[in-house]
């Protein structure tokens, strides 16, 4: 079943931000953790949320960035200048990429066209959303494990989705927090997948989180999936990401053309949701990404054949 009502999911876990984009927030016997960071625009919404949920917000001593595209980090510089002290974790390359000045760039201005996009543009400008080099934190690693009393995070990489992709799991409540790289569970009984940068990898990461126990599956974007539908949610995405793959393959063979692919990709996803969060143009970066990948297997493919 797919939730999308933000509030408590169970004992020591709430959801927080907006349908399209969301957070978690991860309470421990000793400390609370938020788990991603969303697009910057749902800020208003989680600080409302934790006063109408009556969250301690004195507890929160921990952040975990699960991939460093701009619509999972918006919140993180606002949390760190107002807790100084907070602890964020993240993979080694994310803390790359948000070291280099052009992801920065990048991260701080689809922030904002996706604020404008939305219409929030206004109710976030009294807020430091941007990214600048204040912002810093603690590498970690498969195998790693964040304790925040009687409840321990273990961090699995998932790179496909992006190239510092990981996942979070939480072995005492069966909880996985996959990012985007457990694909999407989007409108109604659709379920998006999103191999941006190697799909290959996507795939296989994929393949790594099946053997996990899951009752509730935490997705950053629209909610979470609970009951039967959460422990088979990701052998669901393996059989997307097949399906979807082919569909994109035989759209690149029938163009020749990775931008021409990419434009036509975008155009079916704005027919088909005129109103999906994210601006066209950002969607023709994420297709042209994952077509360059694809268009570089099979041209391989094809010599390794001829």
């Amino acid at each position: 079943m797919r939730i999308r009502k933000h509030g408590k999911v169970m004992n020591n876990l709430w959801y927080l931000g907006r349908e399209e984009s969301g957070v978690y927030l991860l309470e421990g016997s000793d400390s609370s953790m938020i788990i991603s960071g969303g697009v910057s625009y749902i800020l208003p919404d989680i600080l409302r949320q934790f006063e109408e949920f009556g969250i301690d917000e004195g507890r929160i001593d921990k952040l975990l960035i699960l991939h460093a595209h701009f619509d999972h980090i918006g919140v993180v510089p606002f949390f760190k200048r107002r807790y100084p002290d907070l602890q964020i974790y993240a993979s080694q390359r994310a803390w790359e990429l948000l070291n280099t000045e052009k992801v920065i760039d990048t991260v701080n201005m689809f922030g904002k066209l996706t604020a404008e996009r939305m219409g929030y543009s206004d109710a976030i400008s009294s807020y430091d959303l941007d990214w600048r080099d204040d912002v810093k934190g603690i590498a970690v690693f498969e195998g790693d494990i964040i304790d925040l009393g009687l409840m321990s995070v273990s961090i699995i990489e998932t790179p496909g989705h992006s190239s510092c992709s990981i996942a979070a799991y939480v072995p005492e409540t069966r909880v996985l927090f996959p990012s985007d790289a457990g694909g999407i569970p989007y409108k109604d009984n659709m379920l998006v997948t999103s191999g941006n940068s190697d799909y290959t990898l996507f795939q296989q990461s994929l393949e790594k989180l099946k053997p996990l126990e899951v009752d509730f599956l935490c997705a950053d974007h629209y909610g979470y999936v609970t009951g039967e539908e959460a422990r088979t949610f990701i052998t669901d995405a393996i059989d997307e990401a097949k399906r979807f793959r082919k569909l994109m393959e035989s759209v690149y063979r029938h163009t020749g053309d990775i931008d021409a692919a990419a434009k036509r990709m975008v155009a079916a996803t704005v027919a088909s949701d005129p109103d999906y969060f994210l601006p066209p143009e950002v969607l023709e970066g994420v297709y042209r990404q994952i077509m360059k990948h694809l268009a570089k297997v099979m041209e391989k493919e094809a010599s390794i054949a001829g």
